[in-house]
């Protein structure tokens, strides 16, 4: 234990054990915070085994804030002890309650500071699993009600005599997840409590009757991630102790906790679709569990390989690889001791190896791992297979990395394997691989990570070969940090490697030569699976507590080399931009909970600058078919890879005030099509193209989507159209006005200009909605009728109705009549002006259509 006395700017350590024993747990005294609690645990936990409990453990007191220590022992139970839960009561700190590991787990209480102590309850709630539910808390004001966090939430009214579950009994946890490991309780108001499980933190107002599950924590632990082909992709994945999962990839309006579906069961791992049928998926959870779901029917079945008549049992690791094959269709392997493949969904096996692991005996010792309390749930199985990998080039190629230390490798398909380990320099000897990847661009190719960290090393080991694992060069040294735990190496370019560790992602553009720290709204979070959407170029990461994050389009990577990266600037392609639809959403959830961002409705430019841009103009154009500027973008002028989001829309039509709402918020999308891009910086111009691609779920015809677009761009003209033209009746009328008020004006003058201010605001009134009543008065004038066609036939992708067609027509034809209209009151003006100019006023003059785009802002 440490101790700082400014605040934490130093430490110093005030208690210490041996080297095998560590601080479990403390609580200070709220009203005298000399008093000091601190339970020390004597432990050790190694890949293949646990153990909890040692000579090093004890309860230990200070009365001096830490600078001396007693061994509490006196009513406490005899011999060693395993770890330890403290509490002090705030409202009466006498009285101390201590969960305590030992041959015979039990909560005891203290009433006199911890001279003595006395048992008070040994039951299944106390007892299980001590050493991973160890969190006690006494209720500010009432010193016999604790609350004792464990499968579920345990308290007590009686000073820890009894127990009872506001959640549930037994193993029925209700609606709160069960693993319960942290609580917390409002010193100020005893009602008041956090809690924390293994699905995350919950709130109650009432004392632990009532929950609320808090929403807004992005804070999820996958271990491995996939996709299907599905537009948009979903998202496969395994949580600890939360199942297996599928949610989808874009959405539109942001993707909820909703969206996801449950497809296994258990501490999630490896979750993949079947390619044929993504109905079918496949999800493994701890030990070795597999089953296959059918998503149509909710049917789960166990398809777990069994050992044979005369074969050993079969050793499972808790996060069993389950692999599809890159190289022969559906074909799953599985991997115990032995590699199993099978040709059928699961339904058959058949073993393709032999032991493939060191099959040491002295680290299969589970049944005797746990310590004080015996415990063997899978966590520490050990010389099991970690890791597949077959080569897409030829599926005879196949790999396996184990928890051991061995990396062997077939090349027949599994008639004969080679352990190629000892090939590879300075690697310590049984150092667990954590990730083979075969390549898809040579044969004889694969990447290789190794996790040593269990055993205390934390190097990142990265390794390649290019020849069966003959010899090996060593990749990342001094470059990347954390320990590995995944490698990929893209579908398209050899060069770029996308590498995780326990800080983060590591990108390379070179094979591996140089690294460089990935940190775009990606935290240093441990990144334990990584995922290529071979038709997106999107790369997917599961990582271990903050969720799963997706880089959108890594096509512009593939094309920076060196030549590239020497220009002054480059244009970079990217994938084809779509249309995506969006599905309805009607939710007003409010903040409750976390919603996953979503791909913007745009099409992606990216360059690269060699040097950051500061002097002069640097601009985007966007140009069309026929050479005509789209739109003008603002360019990013950092140093490096910059990308700018060019909205697949229009701005929204410009629409009259009037007393009525139309549905023209949303402009039109751009046609479909090839896009030329400038970059404009400076004196100097580089050039690319975007290009601009309807959602590949339409059934609608090409013909069809023109029609649509062209209706609606020329109903978008017409509503522009309109607007040029009630705006200016606006200015004309106010203009007339007031000079009519102007001092000095003849009174016939004036008269008149009142007279023309009437016809004009008359004019104005057959084209809008001006009447009485607001927003809901049911008035629709041209304004409102072209507004509602706008926004039905923008709607709707595919062709518009024969109805819809015609009334296009229709209104055109009242438009055209109003312009007119308009055009002979203007003819006023030939006899008012000369009046105005006589008078010494400045004449009334409308404006041209163009410089009323000027004004407006208007493309």
């Amino acid at each position: 234990m440490y101790r700082s006395g400014d605040g934490g700017k130093t430490w110093r350590q005030v208690l210490w054990v041996d080297e095998n024993t560590g601080c479990s747990d403390m609580d200070i005294d709220p009203q005298d915070p000399r008093w000091v609690w601190a339970g020390m645990w004597d432990f050790r936990r190694l890949p293949w085994t646990f153990r909890s409990g040692g000579p090093g453990s004890g309860l230990y007191r200070s009365a001096d804030g830490g600078k001396t220590w007693q061994r509490l022992e006196r009513g406490l139970p005899e011999g060693e002890l395993g770890r330890i839960a403290v509490a002090v009561a705030p409202s009466r700190p006498n009285v101390v309650y201590a969960n305590i590991e030992a041959e015979k787990t039990a909560l005891y209480r203290s009433d006199d500071l911890g001279q003595t102590w006395r048992e008070v309850n040994s039951s299944f709630l106390i007892q299980a699993r001590p050493f991973y539910f160890s969190a006690l808390a006494v209720d500010p004001t009432d010193h016999d009600r604790v609350y004792r966090p464990s499968f579920s939430l345990g308290v007590s009214s009686d000073g820890g005599r009894s127990f009872n579950s506001p959640l549930s009994s037994g193993f029925s946890f209700g609606s709160i997840h069960p693993d319960h490991h942290a609580i917390w309780i409002d010193p100020q108001d005893p009602r008041f409590l956090v809690l924390g499980t293994d699905g995350g933190v919950y709130i109650s107002h009432d004392r632990g009757r009532h929950w609320r599950h808090v929403g807004t924590l992005p804070i999820s632990q996958f271990y491995r991630v996939a996709y299907d082909m599905e537009f948009p992709y979903n998202v496969y994945g395994g949580l600890q102790d939360n199942g297996s999962w599928r949610g989808p990839s874009r959405r539109g309006s942001g993707i909820r906790a909703a969206d996801w579906e449950v497809v296994g069961w258990g501490d999630g791992f490896w979750t993949l679709p079947d390619p044929d049928d993504p109905a079918i998926v496949y999800s493994e959870y701890q030990g070795g569990n597999l089953q296959r779901l059918d998503r149509r029917t909710g049917e789960m079945k166990d398809i777990r390989p069994y050992p044979r008549e005369g074969e050993p049992e079969l050793r499972f690791n808790w996060n069993t690889p389950l692999y599809m094959s890159r190289a022969s269709g559906a074909t799953l392997y599985y991997g115990a001791q032995f590699l199993y493949r099978s040709r059928d969904r699961g339904d058959s096996w058949e073993r393709i190896s032999p032991d493939l692991t060191t099959d040491d005996p002295e680290k299969q010792r589970q049944e005797e791992s746990g310590g004080l309390t015996a415990d063997n749930t899978t966590a520490e199985n050990h010389c099991t297979i970690y890791t597949i990998s077959d080569s897409p080039l030829d599926g005879n190629v196949i790999w396996v990395g184990t928890d051991d230390g061995n990396l062997q490798v077939t090349r027949d398909g599994g008639r004969t394997w080679t352990n190629v380990v000892e090939n590879i320099p300075d690697l310590p000897p049984n150092t667990w691989v954590s990730m083979v990847e075969a390549s898809r661009h040579a044969k004889g190719r694969a990447w290789v990570t190794f996790d040593g960290h269990r055993l205390g090393d934390m190097t990142p080991w990265v390794f390649v070969t290019e020849d069966f694992g003959a010899t090996w060069k060593r990749r990342g040294e001094g470059q990347v940090h954390g320990w590995a735990h995944v490698i990929r190496e893209d579908f398209v370019d050899e060069r770029l490697l996308f590498l995780g560790t326990e800080r983060g992602l590591f990108v390379s553009l070179d094979g591996g030569e140089s690294w460089v720290h990935f940190r775009q709204n990606l935290p240093p979070v441990s990144v334990r699976d990584i995922a290529i959407h071979p038709r997106e170029a999107d790369v997917i990461l599961a990582t271990h507590g903050r969720g799963i994050y997706v880089i959108d389009d890594i096509t512009p990577l593939r094309y920076l080399d060196r030549e590239v990266l020497e220009q002054e600037a480059v244009l970079l392609p990217t994938r084809p931009a779509v249309q995506a639809f969006s599905p309805l959403d009607v939710n007003f959830s409010g903040h409750g909970e976390f919603r996953g961002s979503d791909l913007p409705e745009a099409a992606p430019i990216v360059y690269h600058l060699r040097r950051r841009h500061i002097f002069g103009d640097l601009r985007i154009e966007i140009l069309d078919a026929a050479g005509r500027v789209v739109t003008t973008l603002p360019a990013g002028k950092r140093r490096g890879l910059n990308r700018v989001d060019w909205p697949m829309r229009l701005p929204a039509p410009k629409v009259p005030p009037a007393n009525a709402l139309v549905p023209a918020f949303r402009g039109p999308l751009v046609a479909e099509g090839t896009y030329a891009v400038r970059l404009v910086k400076g004196s100097r111009t580089f050039e690319g193209t975007v290009e601009v691609v309807a959602d590949p779920r339409t059934k609608h015809s090409a013909e069809d989507r023109a029609l649509q677009h062209e209706t609606v761009m020329r109903l978008y003209g017409m509503l522009e159209r309109m607007t040029f033209v009630v705006d200016d009746v606006i200015a004309l009328r106010d203009a007339a006005r007031a000079r009519a008020d102007a001092g000095g004006v003849p009174r016939r003058l004036a008269a008149s200009l009142e007279e023309f201010a009437d016809e004009l605001d008359a004019f104005r009134r057959t084209l809008v909605a001006s009447g009485k009543g607001g927003i809901f008065a049911g008035e629709r004038k041209l304004r409102e009728k072209l507004g509602e066609l706008y926004g039905n036939v923008l709607g709707y992708r595919g062709r518009p109705t024969d109805p819809q067609l015609r009334r296009a027509d229709l209104l055109g034809g009242e438009l055209d009549d109003a312009v007119a209209t308009y055009g002979r009151l203007l003819e006023r003006l030939e006899e008012l002006n000369p009046r105005l100019e006589k008078t010494g006023l400045e004449p009334l003059l409308p404006m041209s259509e163009q410089e009323w785009r000027e004004r407006a802002g208007r493309p």
